[in-house]
């Protein structure tokens, strides 16, 4: 099948591109009160001063520890190897731009072929401790992720530290149910959050700078991997999933008599053994005694999740004394339609749910896709504004759980970026989720492009997973003012769903599912997979109000409301219900209208003249984001400060691609996409603007053009005519002020 590219003006041959750029050359921030602006002042003085983060009455949100409601603009890693002095400088500048969370991830058992189980690394100990200080002191709270069952894998020490198993034992899956692992696992937090932080003077369990503690990441029984458990370990589950049937049915042979006679091959019931059958089967439509057997392994899987979600969260705060909220998972399954809402239903043992998901639907195929971006790789330039159902935003709530996305961003290769900040701080805003984590940054400051082999940063080589450029980071002051202050309202619910806990073990099909996201880490082709419910809510109800779920609900209490007024297949549309977007999917354009917060991203010029209440916006550059915020809490047309903030594209200097066909691995597809010849060097291009702006204001008469810290730079022409300010936006900024 041939695959047509989603391409639009602006992937013109790569040197015509680079022509239209202009060089970002940021300067060390100061911080001077002159700045434009400066959102440090949304943060408290000093994370925690007035107690630990909670849950809002209602369960949907979070608030301070004076009741204060709040929102969590953060970031993954924020500290890198930074020494303190490094880091309170990055913190401030993280401060200015919106930040009031960040994300330690890393490994906290110790590395190296003589380590013990219970060794923590010290380093890493340190390390936390000093992010901790350092965020703290500017106001922003930290969120812990101290393992990674994929990180542990590759270390080799599994059996040397007396845990079952063949030397190739995948990690993965053990540490829900392997005694051993979870004593090993306790003794690296205790060595965490147990001692005095040198560099605040009190242990992080007492410490409410740290928000929220998430068990683990990106694990799950429901996932692939679980096929990779096996020998001992795979025997002790067996038994494990026996003793679950025997206290449910009384015998295995009972089970196996509701079963309607299905077996497996691993089925040793006279050793208490029974077996699992293949993940994949849970994928499949199934009927009588396969699909109880199937129901069965199921409740057994998710329970097993549950039982030590809730036991280590009961360790967390009974023998470490942690005050803080406890995320359980934030992973994905083989087949969100039938196994998701198992999956987070697992989670709720926990104060918190979570998922990781990208925008990552290039088809980026090379060597070292998980990581780098090399010359030789193909890429298919895509826009989520042209595939709305991979929004990574599009996600069910919980009822009385919050929900964060502790893992994302848009990933390179890929020009259309300057769309993300935009539509997260929009429709997290309407959905009600209460934090997105971009993933990631590392560097003080910007980060520049790295060569392919670059020793500073192997993970982010080439910027795979950096964020800390002009058309992410540099898209988030208006956003993430957005986003904390409100200036979008939430919706109300569009799909509201009760299910018993018996229908989600039989894997019935949910009133609506979320897509699953694609992560090259971890999935071995090239595209994600969707939702094929064909019965239940239309998939673009996620933009346009909260979907929701209760699990063990009464399902007579379900309801979908009528999405035909807000979803137009044919036109392409999707409104919400709040009124304040439209997501145009045929043009690929979000225009958002809201009082105090207005604007358009996506193929700006093919869209032609756009309108919002207050707005009029032409822009001739083929792909763009404008958003315009007021700063001082008044409506657009009174305020007396507005920012308007420009996004492009960027490219390493240098950078060099060409139209190419190439095929996924096993041959069935070819894509019509790029191939890159040269990756380029600092600093990065960022594509020059040709736009005009007219906005409704009674007060406005000077604009001004921003650097990338918020300084004034140079005046700007504006003109006013009948109440209204016209003006040509900078081909060669992020950012204009506006005030009387």
């Amino acid at each position: 099948m041939l695959l047509k590219s989603l391409l639009v003006g602006s992937l013109a041959a790569a040197g015509a591109r680079a022509a239209g750029t202009w060089d970002f050359h940021p300067v060390r921030d100061e911080f001077s009160s002159d700045a434009f602006f400066d959102h440090r002042s949304l943060n408290e003085a000093q994370a925690g001063q007035s107690g630990f983060v909670r849950l809002a009455p209602d369960g949907l949100g979070f608030v301070l520890g004076d009741g204060s409601p709040v929102r969590f603009w953060a970031i993954g890693d924020g500290g890198g190897d930074m020494d303190l002095e490094t880091l309170k400088h990055h913190a401030r500048w993280l401060a200015k731009r919106g930040v009031n969370m960040v994300r330690f991830h890393e490994q906290l058992y110790a590395k190296g072929k003589t380590s013990k189980l219970d060794d923590a690394d010290q380093d890493q100990v340190e390390r936390c401790w000093r992010l901790v200080a350092a965020m703290k002191a500017e106001g922003i709270y930290v969120t812990i992720s101290p393992y990674w069952g994929v990180a542990l894998g590759r270390e080799g020490r599994l059996k040397a530290w007396g845990i079952e198993g063949d030397d190739d034992q995948d990690s993965l899956g053990l540490l829900f149910f392997d005694k051993t692992l979870q004593e090993g696992y306790k003794a690296w937090v205790r060595a965490l959050y147990a001692p005095v932080n040198p560099h605040t003077g009190l242990p992080l369990a007492k410490d409410p700078a740290v928000a929220i503690i998430q068990i683990q990441n990106e694990d799950s029984l429901l996932f692939w991997t679980v096929a990779n458990i096996k020998g001992k370990q795979r025997e002790k589950l067996c038994r494990l999933y026996g003793d679950f049937l025997v206290a449910k049915y009384g015998s295995l042979d009972k089970a196996k008599a509701a079963w309607e006679g299905e077996a497996d091959e691993g089925d040793r019931f006279a050793e208490g053994r029974a077996g699992l059958l293949h993940i994949w089967e849970m994928t499949q439509e199934r009927t009588g005694g396969r699909a109880k057997r199937l129901a069965d392994q199921l409740e057994f899987l998710a329970r097993t999740m549950y039982d030590f979600n809730r036991d280590m969260a009961r360790f967390y705060r009974e023998e470490l004394g942690c005050r803080q909220l406890i995320n359980a998972g934030n992973w994905t399954t083989a087949d969100n339609t039938r196994l998701m809402d198992a999956e987070r239903w697992s989670y709720t043992a926990c104060d918190v749910l979570a998922v990781n998901r990208y925008y990552d639907e290039t088809h980026h195929q090379g060597k070292r896709t998980a990581w780098a971006i090399d010359p030789g790789d193909h890429y298919t330039p895509r826009s989520c504004l042209l595939d709305p159902r991979a929004c990574p935003v599009n996600l069910k709530r919980v009822v009385g759980r919050p929900l964060l996305v502790t893992e994302s961003h848009w990933v390179p290769p890929n020009p259309y970026q300057s769309e993300g900040a935009f539509l997260v701080s929009a429709y997290t805003s309407l959905s009600g989720v209460d934090a997105y984590y971009w993933f990631a940054q590392g560097d003080p400051e910007w980060a520049e492009p790295k060569q392919p082999g670059d020793t500073r940063d192997w993970f982010r080589a080439m910027g795979k997973w950096d964020v800390g450029t002009p058309v992410e980071l540099g898209q988030w002051p208006a956003a993430a003012w957005l986003f904390r202050r409100g200036l979008v309202r939430r919706g109300e619910a569009v799909v509201h769903e009760e299910r018993p806990l018996a229908e989600i073990w039989a894997r019935t099909y949910p009133v609506i599912a979320e897509d699953q996201g694609f992560d090259p880490s971890r999935f071995k082709g090239l595209g994600a997979v969707r939702s094929d419910i064909r019965t239940g809510a239309d998939p673009l109800a996620f933009l346009v109000g909260p979907v929701e779920a209760v699990y063990g609900g009464d399902p007579a209490k379900t309801a979908v409301a009528d999405l035909s007024k807000y979803v137009d297949h044919g036109k392409k549309t999707v409104r919400s219900n709040t009124g304040e977007l439209l997501w145009d999917h045929g043009k690929g354009v979000c225009v958002l209208d809201a009082p105090a917060a207005q604007g358009a991203c996506g193929f700006l010029a093919k869209a032609g003249k756009l309108k919002t209440r207050d707005l009029t916006l032409a822009c001739r550059t083929a792909y763009a984001s404008v958003l315009v915020v007021a700063l001082d809490g008044a409506p657009l047309a009174t305020s007396a400060r507005v920012l308007v903030q420009l996004g492009t594209t960027e490219q390493p200097t240098g950078w060099k691609e060409r139209d190419a066909d190439y095929q996924t691995g096993d041959g069935k597809t070819t894509y019509h996409g790029r191939k890159i010849e040269t990756v380029g060097h600092a600093p990065w291009q960022v594509g020059r603007l040709d736009a005009t702006l007219v906005l409704r204001s009674a007060t406005l008469r000077h604009a001004v053009v921003l650097d990338m810290n918020g300084m004034k730079i140079r005046e700007l022409k504006l003109a006013r005519s009948g109440g209204a300010v016209t003006l040509s936006l900078p081909p060669d900024a992020l950012y204009v002020g506006l005030t009387p």
